[in-house]
């Protein structure tokens, strides 16, 4: 079952996985975003047909032309991690990015969350607005790192 919201634009955000134009998203994610540059094709729709929750924002008036992008990866009880979260730059600047993460926030899938993390360079400002904050444990956390 995918959760849809409409707001009076032309954009509908949804998350049902079966409209994602996946070619679209992974050659914009891969020029676009420096985390997907080495990204291929095959780990690219893996990633998604495995997540547990797709979001795609889609312009009603361009025949569903994908607007936003975002995934989070997660068990459902305890902990999630958001990740691929793009807005194609012809659509920036309208709020788009601040709906897509209300739809993840309130998910209902996603609530009571032990954890819930994400990694950013230079969106801090984004996703403070939605109570993300730098870990408090950062020191405890490790990583086995193959970017």
């Amino acid at each position: 079952m995918s959760q849809r919201e409409r707001n009076t634009d032309r954009i509908v955000l949804s998350t049902d996985r079966t409209l994602i134009d996946l070619d679209f998203a992974y050659r914009y994610l891969r020029d676009n975003m420096y985390w997907a540059k080495k990204l291929t094709f095959d780990v690219f729709q893996r990633a998604v047909a495995h997540s547990a929750i797709v979001v795609g924002a889609h312009d009603s008036s361009k025949d569903g032309q994908l607007a936003g992008f975002a995934r989070v990866i997660s068990d459902l009880a305890t902990f999630a991690y958001l990740s691929d979260v793009f807005v194609v730059a012809e659509y920036r600047g309208q709020g788009l990015s601040n709906r897509m993460m209300e739809l993840i926030v309130h998910h209902p899938k996603l609530q009571g969350l032990r954890r819930f993390a994400l990694v950013t360079e230079d969106a801090q400002g984004l996703y403070t607005k939605f109570g993300f904050e730098p870990l408090r444990d950062g020191a405890n956390w490790m990583q086995i790192y193959n970017g």
